[in-house]
Protein backbone atom coordinates (compact mmCIF):
# COMPACT_ATOMS: atom_id res chain seq x y z
CA UNK A 1 0.00 0.00 0.00
CA UNK A 2 2.90 2.51 0.76
CA UNK A 3 4.51 1.65 -2.17
CA UNK A 4 1.10 2.30 -4.33
CA UNK A 5 1.00 5.69 -2.82
CA UNK A 6 4.38 6.18 -3.96
CA UNK A 7 3.28 6.26 -7.40
CA UNK A 8 0.25 8.46 -7.03
CA UNK A 9 2.46 11.97 -7.31
CA UNK A 10 4.44 10.39 -10.35
CA UNK A 11 1.19 9.07 -12.31
CA UNK A 12 -0.74 12.77 -11.66
CA UNK A 13 2.24 14.53 -12.95
CA UNK A 14 2.35 12.36 -15.99
CA UNK A 15 -0.85 12.67 -16.34
CA UNK A 16 -0.75 16.55 -16.03
CA UNK A 17 2.11 16.49 -18.69
CA UNK A 18 0.31 14.61 -20.94
CA UNK A 19 -2.90 16.25 -20.53
CA UNK A 20 -1.30 20.18 -20.66
CA UNK A 21 0.53 18.96 -24.00
CA UNK A 22 -3.10 18.24 -25.40
CA UNK A 23 -5.11 20.86 -23.94
CA UNK A 24 -2.69 23.75 -24.26
CA UNK A 25 -1.32 22.84 -28.24
CA UNK A 26 -0.35 26.94 -29.12
CA UNK A 27 1.00 27.66 -25.21
CA UNK A 28 3.64 25.04 -25.00
CA UNK A 29 6.21 27.59 -24.83
CA UNK A 30 5.15 28.55 -21.87
CA UNK A 31 4.90 25.33 -20.56
CA UNK A 32 8.55 24.08 -21.64
CA UNK A 33 9.39 27.29 -19.64
CA UNK A 34 7.78 26.22 -16.57
CA UNK A 35 9.23 22.80 -17.19
CA UNK A 36 12.66 23.91 -17.13
CA UNK A 37 12.38 26.56 -14.25
CA UNK A 38 10.49 22.97 -12.29
CA UNK A 39 14.06 20.89 -13.37
CA UNK A 40 15.93 24.23 -11.73
CA UNK A 41 13.92 25.05 -8.81
CA UNK A 42 14.38 21.16 -8.06
CA UNK A 43 18.29 21.78 -7.91
CA UNK A 44 18.23 24.20 -5.30
CA UNK A 45 15.45 22.11 -3.31
CA UNK A 46 17.94 19.41 -3.38
CA UNK A 47 20.60 22.00 -1.57
CA UNK A 48 18.35 23.71 0.23
CA UNK A 49 15.47 22.18 1.41
CA UNK A 50 17.65 18.33 1.63
CA UNK A 51 21.21 19.87 2.97
CA UNK A 52 20.18 22.85 4.80
CA UNK A 53 22.33 24.61 2.18
CA UNK A 54 21.01 28.52 1.91
CA UNK A 55 21.80 30.25 -1.59
CA UNK A 56 20.75 32.69 -3.60
CA UNK A 57 23.78 32.19 -6.44
CA UNK A 58 22.19 29.40 -8.33
CA UNK A 59 21.57 31.39 -11.17
CA UNK A 60 25.75 30.88 -11.34
CA UNK A 61 25.27 27.39 -12.83
CA UNK A 62 22.29 28.04 -14.22
CA UNK A 63 24.10 30.46 -16.55
CA UNK A 64 27.48 28.40 -16.74
CA UNK A 65 25.07 25.42 -17.98
CA UNK A 66 23.34 27.88 -20.32
CA UNK A 67 26.50 29.27 -22.11
CA UNK A 68 28.13 25.72 -22.28
CA UNK A 69 24.96 24.28 -24.09
CA UNK A 70 25.31 27.46 -26.10
CA UNK A 71 29.36 27.70 -27.20
CA UNK A 72 29.14 23.53 -27.44
CA UNK A 73 26.29 23.90 -30.28
CA UNK A 74 27.89 26.57 -31.88
CA UNK A 75 32.05 25.11 -31.58
CA UNK A 76 31.57 21.30 -31.31
CA UNK A 77 28.57 19.92 -31.77
CA UNK A 78 24.75 20.32 -32.25
CA UNK A 79 23.61 17.09 -30.53
CA UNK A 80 21.25 18.35 -27.78
CA UNK A 81 22.24 15.39 -25.44
CA UNK A 82 25.86 15.87 -26.24
CA UNK A 83 24.89 19.80 -25.18
CA UNK A 84 22.49 18.31 -22.55
CA UNK A 85 25.58 17.02 -20.65
CA UNK A 86 27.89 19.47 -21.30
CA UNK A 87 25.69 22.18 -19.73
CA UNK A 88 25.83 19.37 -16.79
CA UNK A 89 29.13 19.28 -16.56
CA UNK A 90 29.97 22.68 -17.05
CA UNK A 91 27.31 23.63 -14.32
CA UNK A 92 28.61 20.80 -11.51
CA UNK A 93 32.46 22.02 -12.27
CA UNK A 94 31.55 25.84 -11.08
CA UNK A 95 29.61 24.29 -8.26
CA UNK A 96 32.62 22.39 -7.07
CA UNK A 97 35.03 25.19 -7.49
CA UNK A 98 32.46 28.06 -6.14
CA UNK A 99 31.78 24.94 -3.39
CA UNK A 100 35.35 24.41 -2.17
CA UNK A 101 35.28 28.19 -0.94
CA UNK A 102 31.19 28.78 0.18
CA UNK A 103 30.60 25.45 1.90
CA UNK A 104 33.19 26.56 4.69
CA UNK A 105 30.92 29.52 5.20
CA UNK A 106 27.36 30.04 6.14
CA UNK A 107 24.49 31.84 7.14
CA UNK A 108 24.49 35.66 5.27
CA UNK A 109 28.26 35.15 4.29
CA UNK A 110 27.33 32.30 2.04
CA UNK A 111 23.71 33.85 0.95
CA UNK A 112 26.47 37.28 -0.04
CA UNK A 113 29.23 34.84 -1.42
CA UNK A 114 26.94 32.95 -3.61
CA UNK A 115 25.30 35.91 -4.88
CA UNK A 116 29.41 37.14 -6.03
CA UNK A 117 29.66 34.10 -7.82
CA UNK A 118 26.92 34.51 -9.98
CA UNK A 119 27.75 38.10 -10.55
CA UNK A 120 31.32 37.83 -11.17
CA UNK A 121 30.62 34.69 -14.14
CA UNK A 122 28.38 37.77 -15.45
CA UNK A 123 30.84 40.07 -15.57
CA UNK A 124 33.53 37.05 -17.63
CA UNK A 125 30.60 36.85 -19.79
CA UNK A 126 30.14 40.24 -20.79
CA UNK A 127 33.47 40.63 -21.27
CA UNK A 128 34.13 37.72 -23.50
CA UNK A 129 31.69 39.30 -25.88
CA UNK A 130 33.81 37.31 -28.75
CA UNK A 131 32.30 34.12 -27.45
CA UNK A 132 29.61 34.96 -25.60
CA UNK A 133 28.16 38.28 -27.15
CA UNK A 134 27.99 40.32 -24.25
CA UNK A 135 25.34 42.45 -23.56
CA UNK A 136 23.73 41.73 -27.04
CA UNK A 137 23.77 37.72 -26.56
CA UNK A 138 24.67 34.47 -27.45
CA UNK A 139 22.64 34.09 -31.19
CA UNK A 140 23.50 31.64 -33.94
CA UNK A 141 22.47 28.07 -31.77
CA UNK A 142 20.83 25.99 -33.58
CA UNK A 143 19.83 21.94 -32.75
CA UNK A 144 20.23 19.03 -34.77
CA UNK A 145 17.40 16.24 -34.26
CA UNK A 146 17.04 14.37 -30.76
CA UNK A 147 18.72 10.71 -31.58
CA UNK A 148 18.95 12.07 -34.94
CA UNK A 149 15.13 11.24 -35.32
CA UNK A 150 13.41 14.10 -33.86
CA UNK A 151 13.88 17.87 -35.05
CA UNK A 152 12.49 21.13 -32.64
CA UNK A 153 9.41 22.27 -34.75
CA UNK A 154 8.05 25.73 -34.67
CA UNK A 155 5.17 25.38 -32.31
CA UNK A 156 7.23 23.31 -29.70
CA UNK A 157 6.19 19.92 -29.57
CA UNK A 158 9.41 18.29 -29.39
CA UNK A 159 10.94 20.92 -27.44
CA UNK A 160 8.48 20.65 -24.92
CA UNK A 161 8.37 16.58 -24.56
CA UNK A 162 12.11 16.55 -24.26
CA UNK A 163 12.30 18.58 -21.59
CA UNK A 164 9.65 16.77 -20.05
CA UNK A 165 11.48 13.43 -20.24
CA UNK A 166 14.20 14.91 -18.60
CA UNK A 167 12.19 16.73 -15.77
CA UNK A 168 11.06 13.49 -14.92
CA UNK A 169 14.76 11.48 -15.45
CA UNK A 170 16.24 14.29 -12.68
CA UNK A 171 12.97 13.94 -10.68
CA UNK A 172 13.27 9.78 -9.66
CA UNK A 173 17.58 10.54 -10.03
CA UNK A 174 17.01 12.80 -6.81
CA UNK A 175 14.49 10.47 -5.93
CA UNK A 176 16.97 7.33 -5.60
CA UNK A 177 19.69 9.97 -4.08
CA UNK A 178 17.03 11.21 -1.52
CA UNK A 179 16.85 7.83 -0.23
CA UNK A 180 20.75 6.72 -0.12
CA UNK A 181 23.05 6.81 2.19
CA UNK A 182 24.39 10.67 1.22
CA UNK A 183 20.43 11.67 1.08
CA UNK A 184 19.90 10.25 4.24
CA UNK A 185 23.55 11.75 5.83
CA UNK A 186 22.55 15.34 4.23
CA UNK A 187 19.46 14.94 6.40
CA UNK A 188 20.74 14.72 9.21
CA UNK A 189 23.37 17.63 8.50
CA UNK A 190 20.42 19.77 7.76
CA UNK A 191 19.45 18.68 11.09
CA UNK A 192 22.04 19.14 13.17
CA UNK A 193 25.44 19.42 11.46
CA UNK A 194 26.90 20.01 15.14
CA UNK A 195 25.59 16.31 15.89
CA UNK A 196 27.02 14.65 12.78
CA UNK A 197 30.45 16.05 12.80
CA UNK A 198 30.28 14.40 16.93
CA UNK A 199 29.43 11.05 15.56
CA UNK A 200 32.84 10.76 12.86
CA UNK A 201 30.32 12.08 9.26
CA UNK A 202 32.39 14.33 6.75
CA UNK A 203 30.03 17.08 7.07
CA UNK A 204 32.69 19.29 4.74
CA UNK A 205 32.77 16.93 1.78
CA UNK A 206 29.17 15.43 2.67
CA UNK A 207 28.00 19.29 1.48
CA UNK A 208 30.71 19.80 -1.01
CA UNK A 209 29.29 16.86 -3.21
CA UNK A 210 25.62 18.15 -2.63
CA UNK A 211 26.12 21.42 -3.84
CA UNK A 212 28.59 19.98 -6.69
CA UNK A 213 25.07 17.62 -7.78
CA UNK A 214 22.55 20.66 -7.27
CA UNK A 215 24.90 22.69 -9.78
CA UNK A 216 24.92 20.31 -12.46
CA UNK A 217 21.15 19.97 -11.81
CA UNK A 218 20.92 24.03 -12.52
CA UNK A 219 23.35 23.30 -15.64
CA UNK A 220 21.02 21.04 -16.87
CA UNK A 221 18.21 23.39 -16.51
CA UNK A 222 20.50 26.42 -18.16
CA UNK A 223 21.25 23.83 -20.98
CA UNK A 224 17.43 23.24 -21.93
CA UNK A 225 16.66 26.77 -22.17
CA UNK A 226 19.68 27.42 -24.66
CA UNK A 227 18.76 24.98 -26.71
CA UNK A 228 14.73 25.48 -26.41
CA UNK A 229 15.35 29.51 -27.06
CA UNK A 230 18.09 29.65 -29.04
CA UNK A 231 19.53 32.00 -27.32
CA UNK A 232 21.54 32.88 -24.04
CA UNK A 233 21.40 36.78 -22.53
CA UNK A 234 23.51 37.60 -19.58
CA UNK A 235 20.19 37.70 -17.68
CA UNK A 236 20.85 33.69 -17.28
CA UNK A 237 23.23 34.95 -14.55
CA UNK A 238 20.80 37.61 -12.41
CA UNK A 239 19.76 37.77 -8.99
CA UNK A 240 16.41 37.74 -9.98
CA UNK A 241 16.40 34.34 -11.21
CA UNK A 242 17.61 32.78 -8.22
CA UNK A 243 15.16 34.62 -5.79
CA UNK A 244 12.17 33.73 -7.87
CA UNK A 245 13.11 30.32 -7.68
CA UNK A 246 13.51 30.75 -4.32
CA UNK A 247 10.28 31.82 -3.54
CA UNK A 248 8.22 29.03 -5.89
CA UNK A 249 10.19 26.70 -3.16
CA UNK A 250 8.83 27.96 -0.35
CA UNK A 251 5.26 28.18 -1.95
CA UNK A 252 5.56 24.36 -2.66
CA UNK A 253 7.58 23.36 -0.20
CA UNK A 254 11.06 22.58 0.39
CA UNK A 255 13.02 19.05 1.24
CA UNK A 256 10.25 17.18 -0.92
CA UNK A 257 10.55 17.27 -4.53
CA UNK A 258 7.13 17.41 -5.14
CA UNK A 259 6.67 20.78 -3.58
CA UNK A 260 9.27 22.98 -5.94
CA UNK A 261 7.37 21.02 -8.84
CA UNK A 262 3.99 22.45 -7.62
CA UNK A 263 5.35 25.65 -6.37
CA UNK A 264 6.93 26.60 -9.61
CA UNK A 265 3.29 25.34 -11.29
CA UNK A 266 1.48 27.80 -8.94
CA UNK A 267 3.95 30.88 -9.06
CA UNK A 268 4.67 31.13 -12.99
CA UNK A 269 0.56 30.43 -13.66
CA UNK A 270 -0.40 32.62 -11.02
CA UNK A 271 2.46 35.25 -12.82
CA UNK A 272 1.49 34.73 -16.28
CA UNK A 273 -2.20 35.44 -15.50
CA UNK A 274 -1.82 38.22 -13.10
CA UNK A 275 0.77 40.23 -15.46
CA UNK A 276 -1.77 39.99 -18.42
CA UNK A 277 -4.50 41.51 -16.63
CA UNK A 278 -2.09 43.87 -14.86
CA UNK A 279 1.22 44.56 -16.36
CA UNK A 280 2.77 46.96 -12.98
CA UNK A 281 1.23 45.75 -9.91
CA UNK A 282 0.83 41.85 -10.53
CA UNK A 283 3.65 41.48 -7.94
CA UNK A 284 1.41 42.39 -5.13
CA UNK A 285 -0.87 39.08 -5.63
CA UNK A 286 2.75 37.20 -5.27
CA UNK A 287 3.80 38.97 -2.43
CA UNK A 288 0.28 37.93 -1.08
CA UNK A 289 0.53 34.71 -1.48
CA UNK A 290 3.97 33.72 -0.07
CA UNK A 291 3.09 36.11 3.18
CA UNK A 292 -0.05 33.57 3.45
CA UNK A 293 2.09 30.58 2.70
CA UNK A 294 4.93 31.36 5.29
CA UNK A 295 2.15 32.30 7.94
CA UNK A 296 -0.43 29.72 7.88
CA UNK A 297 1.37 26.83 5.85
CA UNK A 298 5.09 27.38 6.71
CA UNK A 299 5.92 24.07 5.23
CA UNK A 300 4.42 24.81 1.78
CA UNK A 301 1.43 24.11 -0.24
CA UNK A 302 2.23 20.80 -0.64
CA UNK A 303 1.25 20.43 3.07
CA UNK A 304 -2.38 21.80 2.88
CA UNK A 305 -4.33 18.67 2.10
CA UNK A 306 -2.73 17.08 5.46
CA UNK A 307 -3.82 20.37 7.50
CA UNK A 308 -7.03 20.15 5.90
CA UNK A 309 -7.11 16.52 6.45
CA UNK A 310 -6.26 17.78 10.32
CA UNK A 311 -8.83 20.72 10.45
CA UNK A 312 -11.49 18.58 9.44
CA UNK A 313 -10.78 15.31 11.77
CA UNK A 314 -10.74 18.09 14.87
CA UNK A 315 -13.85 19.88 13.83
CA UNK A 316 -15.66 15.81 13.92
Amino acid sequence: MKMLRSFIPDTLLIALAVGAFFAFPYDLAFLTRIVIMMIFVLSIDLILGLGGIVTLGQAAMYGTGAYAAGLFAVHVSNDPLLGLLAGMAAGAVIALMSGLLLMRAGGLTLIMLSIAVAQVLAEIANRARDWTGGADGMRGIRMGPILGQWRFDFIGQTGYIYCVVVLFVVLFALKGLKASPLGLMARGIHESPARMRAIGAPVYQRRLILYTIGGAIAGIAGALAAQITQLVSLEVFSFTLSAEAVIMLILGGAGRLYGAILGVLIFMVVHHLAASVDPINWLFLIGLMVLLVVFFLPKGLLSLPPALQRLIGGAR
